[in-house]
């Protein structure tokens, strides 16, 4: 493709996506395709020979499309949002057009130096405390994703433990992680892939707001000290998958600082609400994290992935994730004046991820971003209030942000059918989790076009799905 073909061609596409954000709201939101179908449609074997770009398009638009669960349409309220802007979209293009591969400062200076000060300015935006600024002791680097980050951080509280010398000697089995019984799974699988092992890891339980309990977190590290074993890594959740529950991060953190214990901190989606001065009382104790984490690409205008991961201590990263084989020297690394973000994370090669989150915060601004945040906790209080006086419906955890948990009060097999019969007519999207026990939808308002008639909407069609199933 030349550049010639590549202009006309990459304007075409460019009015195919304009095209479709127009008209997100035409398409069935989850994916109404069977297993297999997608597939079937794509030929058994590889092309001997290329085709034109216009057939590409046009079997993306007949085989592709169809099988696309729409997470950017304004009725997609499952998971947590992972949300675009046309910023960020033309920023990533920028970022393949330019074809960087940024894995150490020489192989593009502007793409870590970049990073780095976008990752500053982050700092400042949701008042992080000044030790993870990058002129400080720590600093900041994008990962994929909030998964990444929490491995980072056992590998490093792991070699710390160990004073550097699991990663030549092996893991010792007497170390011991601790995480709310609410917690992501990625903890579980960052400790699995650290060689910790899952019996290794304590899920620690949680009060009636669904927040770890501290008390029970100190009962257990006394108890695995007394039996010879050593605790090393404690995460703590600002945001819970479930219902957004925000752990005692001041209470978790004496408790850690006394037992010299690595704190994360995984404030995944929650992170990203401090931007607005109001919300900063989540980020309350996080002078004690080692580590925190949250993701641009969750509620903050950018498109997947991109996570922003800051250190206390750059050094025990660095010495953990390190290696420096004779064919990656160079000058400039030499001299230590430089980040060689390679260092920083499980991969060698990297995106120029930092370039569309630098467009975002360009073209929007901190009161753009506050007023994006702001919409979505409003309408979220706005749908609670709704389940709250509806005599038919409860709601089953506190809404913090923007993450509504309720239920119909009848069976599971109600709710069950109720998540099915709303997400199968491809009005919206909806998930769902258990609480206490009991089968619970969620509803998470944080897309980047959602509106207020959105939720209405949504409220309209669950009231109506139930009468309907009833009548059956």
């Amino acid at each position: 493709m030349n550049p010639d073909q590549f202009r006309q061609h990459g304007h075409e596409l460019i009015e195919f996506i304009a095209d479709y954000i127009e008209q997100l709201e035409s398409y069935p939101v989850q994916a109404q395709t069977r297993p297999g179908e997608i597939r079937n449609q794509l030929g058994d074997t590889i092309p001997e020979n290329g085709d034109p770009f216009e057939i590409i398009i046009k079997d993306f638009e007949h085989i592709i499309m169809p099988g696309i669960t729409h997470w950017q349409s304004p009725s997609f309220f499952g998971y947590f949002p992972a949300n675009h802007s046309g910023p960020s979209i033309l920023g990533e293009l920028l970022s393949a057009g330019i074809g960087v591969q940024g894995m150490l400062w020489l192989t593009s200076p502007a793409a870590t130096e970049l990073e780095t000060h976008v990752l500053d300015w982050l700092v400042d935006a949701l008042a992080l405390p000044d030790t993870f600024q990058s002129t400080a002791t720590g600093g900041g680097v994008i990962q994929d994703s909030a998964s990444s980050a929490v491995l980072c951080a056992v590998l490093s509280a792991r070699e710390q433990a160990t004073d550097w010398q699991s990663n030549q000697t092996g893991i010792q089995q007497t170390l011991v992680a601790y995480t709310s019984e609410q917690a992501h799974s990625s903890i579980e699988k960052a400790v699995r892939i650290a060689g910790i092992g899952s019996d290794n890891l304590r899920l620690i339980a949680v009060d009636q707001q669904f927040a770890m309990n501290p008390e029970a977190l100190q009962r257990a590290i006394d108890n695995d000290i007394t039996q010879g074993l050593k605790p090393f890594f404690v995460c703590a959740t600002i945001g819970t998958t479930s219902t957004t529950a925000i752990d005692p991060v001041d209470k978790i953190g004496r408790i850690c600082e006394r037992h010299n214990i690595w704190l994360h901190v995984d404030a995944a989606l929650a992170g990203s609400a401090a931007i607005c001065p109001e919300q900063r009382w989540l980020h309350q104790g996080l002078e004690y994290a080692h580590s925190y984490c949250f993701n641009p690409h969750k509620w903050l205008l950018t498109n997947f992935d991109c996570d922003c991961f800051y250190v206390k201590h750059r050094s025990s990263l660095i010495k953990t994730l390190g290696i420096h084989p004779e064919y990656l020297k160079n000058p400039a690394s030499d001299t230590g004046e430089v980040f060689d973000y390679r260092d920083w994370q499980i991969s060698l090669g990297r995106r120029f991820r930092s370039l569309k989150l630098w467009f975002v915060i360009r073209y929007y601004g901190l009161q753009g971003l506050r007023k994006h945040i702001r919409q979505h906790i409003e309408l979220s209080q706005q749908f609670a209030e709704w389940v709250d006086t509806h005599p038919d419906f409860q709601r089953m955890a506190p809404v913090p942000l923007n993450l509504v948990c309720f239920r119909h009060n009848s069976d599971d097999v109600l709710n069950q059918k109720l998540l099915e019969t709303l997400n199968n007519s491809g009005k919206c999207f909806l998930t769902h989790t258990r609480v206490n026990g009991v089968y619970t939808l969620r509803v998470c308002i944080g897309g980047t076009y959602t509106r207020e008639t959105h939720v209405q909407q949504l409220w309209q069609l669950i009231l109506k799905t139930v009468q309907t199933i009833q009548q059956t």
